[in-house]
Formats: structure tokens, sequence, C-alpha cells
């Protein structure tokens, strides 16, 4: 299943530690001092909001993505 922008929470590096926006935010709700911190924050809120969790390295790139919702098992295609 494709998510929306709209159903996309995002852990990016921030200066100073780690942040978690939701896709279309233009900042981050609070930052984190540890990546890991950021994360279980991140993947709580995906996971309540049945959203997406993209975890970006500190490049900026993403590392990692986990969906969590109603995804169909197996995938189409």
């Amino acid at each position: 299943m494709a998510y929306s922008k709209s159903k996309q929470i995002h852990t990016v590096p921030r200066p100073g530690g780690w942040g978690n926006k939701s896709s279309g935010a233009s900042r981050v709700a609070k930052v984190y001092s540890t990546k890991a911190e950021a994360q279980a924050a991140g993947r709580k809120t995906a996971i309540s909001q049945n959203a997406e969790h993209i975890i970006h390295n500190k490049n900026g790139k993403i590392g990692a993505r986990n969906s969590y919702g109603n995804d169909p098992h197996p995938p189409k295609g």
C-alpha cells in the first residue's frame, strides 16, 4: 500500500540531535539527543497514526522505511 505524504513520519538529523516530523511540516516537534530516542518516538507516532516511518541517516539520505497499518501481504506485483 502506498502511503500519502500526510501519513509519513520522518526521523531526521538536526543541529544538536535528531527529530521527528510529519511530511509537509517545516519543523520537528522535538529534538532528541540520540538517534535511538528519536527513532523510538517516531515509531510510536507512526504506529498510532498507521503511518510510514522513514528513518534518515546522518547525511540526510533515507536509511530505512517501516510501515505500520494495513499493508497487504504479500504485496501485489
